[in-house]
């Protein structure tokens, strides 16, 4: 029997969430579950709880079942967290997760240390919807499911180029395929598209980025002032850290952007030598080990101290060895 044959059995009304701020992976693994559920098991009720994400993700058939909260009370039989690493981080949904009977959590985070009643975590796994199609019959999956799962794969996989990338991801990314989805076009509109605005504090945050410890990392920061002179949000910034890691001779990227007075969302990425989701854990975030975040009080150049430290500090342990 596979996990949700399992899971769902007997249940009439399932929640759906996953983390603040959702990225390709969240966004697919809510809508690809969502499909598989209504799909298969039309007896159960299922809502998706999310924070609004990007326009750009509307192409996927289903993106219009995502609900914002409301003030109306809820209660679930279950209600499955996906994508999401910590309690805390599946914001306003929350209140729901509290009340169900029920808790799950699906997940690839290797820092998720288990907060629901079950916990199926693959921290080895590319992706949330790659975990969640080892939980699915492949037979099962309808072409809208294979869509969103397919482009959360090739999301958090920076289409196929990321060393989270293993055979087993080829492999099921080849079978999603084989469903007849749009594959190319999920990856141009939803992945490498750009707006003008986007494109425009990409490139300042280029020609801001500095490089420090010898050149091995790079940092750029975004104020808050500059964010609202070029009328971009959060989301427009996705992508940018993975841009600064490209640079030749660089280990380690680092990019800020401030979300209050002295506080800063910080993404860390690394080539092969650092576990930026040590760094990140070590300051409250988590992550992965080549992909990681954290939120961090401070002046900028004080978080930047605080976290070269922590990179030059692996550094050497790796060269000892």
């Amino acid at each position: 029997m596979m996990q949700f044959e399992k899971e769902l059995q007997g249940i009439k009304k399932v929640a759906i969430a996953g983390h603040i701020r959702p990225d390709g992976d969240c966004v697919g693994a809510c809508v690809g579950l969502w499909h598989y559920i209504r799909d298969n098991y039309p007896q159960i009720e299922a809502d998706i709880w999310l924070e609004q994400p990007d326009e750009k993700f509307a192409v996927l058939e289903g993106f219009e079942e995502i609900r914002q909260m409301d003030e109306q009370e809820r209660v679930y039989d279950l209600f499955i967290a996906v994508d999401c690493a910590a309690y805390d981080r599946l914001g306003d949904a929350s209140r729901y997760f509290e009340k169900a009977a029920r808790t799950m959590c699906v997940d690839h985070h290797i820092s998720n240390t288990g907060y629901a009643d079950e916990n199926i975590i693959h921290g080895d796994a590319s992706s949330t919807c790659e975990v969640l199609c080892s939980m699915m019959e492949m037979d099962k999956i309808s072409t809208a499911c294979a869509s969103a799962l397919y482009m959360g794969i090739a999301h958090d996989t920076g289409v196929f180029q990321y060393s989270c990338t293993s055979p087993v991801t080829m492999r099921m990314a080849a079978d999603l395929m084989e469903k007849g989805i749009p594959y190319t076009f999920l990856v141009s509109h939803t992945f490498y598209k750009k707006t003008y605005r986007q494109n425009q504090v990409l490139g300042k945050a280029l020609l801001e980025s500095m490089r420090v410890m010898g050149g091995s990392c790079i940092v750029s920061v975004m104020r808050r002032k500059e964010m609202e002179f070029f009328g971009v949000t959060p989301k427009d910034l996705d992508g940018i850290v993975s841009q600064l890691k490209l640079t030749e001779g660089v280990e380690v990227a680092i990019f800020l952007y401030e979300t209050g007075p002295m506080e800063y969302k910080v993404s860390l990425r690394s080539q092969e030598k650092v576990d930026v989701s040590k760094v990140a854990s070590y300051f409250g975030g988590g992550g992965h080990v080549r992909a990681a975040g954290v939120t961090m009080k401070g002046t900028f150049h004080d978080i930047v101290n605080n976290l070269t430290l922590h990179i030059e500090h692996q550094m050497a342990e790796q060269e000892e060895q």
